[in-house]
């Protein structure tokens, strides 16, 4: 990058010479993953019924692929589900909560979403353990006699746990993982979980609409020994007869699926697979947080919303901008957009102002690499 002398003699930095290639740094729906195109999509499904023996056929295989990248046991259900992510969790909020007190965990955005049902719309009077985004509340505290909420990874403020120690092993209550931007990312101990939702949109760069939903032996039988005193839309319903109707989970959805969407889902789980599937795709992960924790040491308007790198996210990484406030962000993304350089980096709506930058698997190293001399350019231009 050069430097170049405008007529007023005031000194700014040229374009940097090389783009980020794929400027998709989107926390959701994520950038697809390399050499994925639509020509690529097997397209015999599309068109027909998602009961018919094909389209069961590949929701199966759908289901089948997530099971093997994800090491998922056998005693754990795998499920597709409507309203991506947020409802795979309301569905096990709805259906499951109530038999016990409930603690709602909040760092972020998403968190409070669930505090808000949990307590407003649901009227559980939830014991609520807060932490200001960046951080995480006092784990130690949670009382594990209840049901527990809390997301895994917390997209909007790039705050994860650390691991699932804090987990007991001899819980009365059930854990309630929303683990959206976790899975694929991190190895999780599924063990220590009961119930996880996450959506394809985020770390398999899939799309939106569907979501999983993940029942442990627990959770299941939560659902055949507790009704809830509620009325429940048909789409949250997992229960016939007192039984868990197991065909949600070999591939009969609830509601029509996209089959468009599966296929796409399809896609990426096999590069996934062909690449060496979890481990690969956390190291793809790990690698992109390195790069980009690399970026924010060497610039010292640049830091992590997250302090502490044990509970830093290797996902939706969130910095902050020395002095930017809400108008100074929204200015610096803009010119970042215009120039093609990275797209969507702009933090959540409900987080400080800042840069939120996806290092999830379906990005590349390089492309994180280009965009730091693209952000030295922008502050440049904005300060």
């Amino acid at each position: 990058m050069t430097e170049t002398i405008d007529a007023g003699a005031q000194v700014r930095p040229a374009k940097p010479d090389i783009r980020p290639t794929r400027p998709n740094f989107s926390s959701g729906p994520c950038a697809k993953p390399p050499g994925w195109d639509p020509s690529k999509l097997a397209t015999e499904s599309l068109g027909r019924s998602h009961r018919a023996k094909i389209g069961k056929t590949r929701l199966q295989y759908c289901i089948d692929l997530m099971r093997e990248l994800l090491e998922l046991p056998g005693t754990h259900q795998i499920g597709i589900v409507p309203g991506s992510d947020t409802g795979a969790f309301e569905m096990a909020m709805w259906t499951m909560l109530g038999a016990r007190p409930v603690t709602a965990l909040a760092w972020e955005s998403f968190g409070e979403g669930w505090v808000t049902d949990s307590a407003r719309q649901l009227k559980l009077d939830p014991t609520i353990l807060r932490a200001d985004y960046g951080q995480l509340p006092d784990l130690t505290q949670v009382d594990w006699s209840n049901d527990v909420l809390f997301t895994w990874n917390g997209t909007t403020s790039g705050v994860r746990v650390p691991n699932g120690d804090w987990i007991a092993d001899d819980r009365a209550g059930l854990s309630f993982a929303d683990a959206t931007s976790a899975v694929f990312a991190y190895h999780l101990p599924w063990d220590k979980i009961d119930v996880a939702t996450f959506s394809w949109q985020k770390v398999l760069g899939g799309e939106g609409a569907h979501g999983v939903l993940i029942l442990g032996p627990r959770a299941v039988e939560r659902l055949e020994s507790y009704t809830p005193d509620r009325p429940l839309p048909k789409v949250f319903r997992l229960v016939s007869k007192g039984k868990l109707t197991e065909g949600i989970f070999k591939g009969e959805t609830i509601n029509t699926p996209s089959m468009l969407a599966v296929e796409d889902a399809i896609w990426s789980l096999e590069w996934a697979k062909s690449i060496g599937g979890a481990r690969a795709l956390q190291q793809r992960s790990d690698a992109n947080a390195a790069a980009l924790d690399e970026i924010v040491r060497d610039r010292n308007w640049l830091g992590h919303l997250a302090v502490d790198p044990a509970s830093r996210s290797t996902t939706s990484v969130c910095l902050t901008v020395e002095g930017a406030d809400a108008d100074f962000i929204k200015a610096f993304a803009g010119l970042l957009e215009k120039e093609g350089a990275a797209f969507d980096i702009a933090g959540y709506r409900d987080a400080p102002p800042g840069l939120r930058i996806w290092c999830g698997a379906t990005v590349e190293t390089s492309d994180i690499e280009a965009l730091g001399p693209w952000l030295d350019w922008a502050w440049e231009q904005s300060s």
